[in-house]
């Protein structure tokens, strides 16, 4: 655990993929983390950074660089109705739609390093505007959209949209239900998250083949209506403390299903997110933390 990571989770390995960049870029960054699920951040507002998928499989290498789940770049607004353009790439390299915890980081990295006097802005992601808003108590709620699950807009194979799917995983059946919160997820209800077969069954849900864009896998655990433990292993990261995106699509998911309230609290292994879903037409609400750990300089 002296990593920030649950057992059997799947990282780069140092040997093959991670390869330290030669050259002599000096990057100041900041550390953060939602719920343990961590961020290494880059201001990227005054000057351009570039990174290759080199770059932040070294920047989230937990032993030869700095270690995260995924590499946060703050950027100008190509937007008219944004603060800011928010950018994230996974621990593998690749540059995915959106992250709940880390959108929550952003907000309160761009308020606590002066990019801006508001507490409540637009961000414009790869999956559309997010409207983050800290609160008084230092918490951030954010506005996460409407969920999608037309099986086009997730993507995900199949002829017509449905509140339950089964899966042929490996030699067993699963029943999945099937959620865009601006990046893909597949839920599963679980007896017990603690017992789940997460490090077994999350890659291969995650390389499924009706998901062309692979999936982020859920393991979803109903305490009561109103309560749910979750695990989630990420697509191009493996398991994380914490998953925002994956706490909205188990509860979107668990309410098509008729098996939750509007208002969950979900536990997650790194912590508690509060997610409010009304209706099909209104959007995603998630409150939780965001905390700054350290800031450095590495060289690329």
């Amino acid at each position: 655990m002296s990593d920030g990571h649950l057992p059997c989770t799947t990282r780069p390995s140092a040997t093959s993929a991670v390869v330290a960049p030669h050259g002599d870029r000096q990057l100041r960054f900041t550390k953060m983390h939602g719920l343990g699920n961590d961020f290494v951040v880059l201001d990227a507002t005054r000057a351009p950074v570039a990174l290759s998928a080199n770059d932040i499989r070294f920047l989230a290498n937990r032993h030869f660089g700095v270690g995260c789940d995924q590499v946060l770049l703050v950027e100008p607004p190509q937007h008219p109705d944004a603060d800011f353009r928010y950018r994230i790439f996974n621990a593998d390299g690749g540059e995915v739609e959106q992250c709940g915890n880390g959108v929550r980081c952003f907000a309160r990295y761009v308020r606590e390093h002066g990019l801006t006097a508001k507490n409540e802005i637009v961000v414009e992601t790869a999956a559309g505007l997010v409207r983050p808003r800290i609160e008084g108590n230092g918490e951030v709620t954010v506005d996460m959209g409407l969920p999608r699950w037309a099986p086009a807009e997730v993507p995900f194979v199949a002829e017509t949209a449905a509140s339950r799917y089964d899966l042929i995983v490996g030699e067993r059946v699963i029943t999945v239900g099937v959620a865009s919160m601006g990046n893909p997820h597949a839920v599963t209800v679980v007896d017990s998250v603690a017992r789940a077969p997460v490090a077994e069954l999350g890659p291969l849900i995650e390389h499924h083949a009706r998901f062309p864009q692979r999936v982020n896998a859920g393991f979803m655990e109903i305490v009561n209506r109103r309560h749910i433990r979750l695990r989630v292993y990420e697509r191009g990261t493996g398991e994380t403390l914490a998953c925002g995106t994956g706490a909205c699509a188990a509860v979107v998911v668990g309410r098509r299903q008729g098996l939750l309230e509007s208002e969950v609290a979900v536990d997650l292994p790194g912590g508690r997110l509060r997610i409010r879903w009304e209706a099909d037409d209104q959007p995603v609400w998630m409150t939780g933390p965001a905390a700054q750990v350290f800031e450095g300089e590495v060289t690329l």
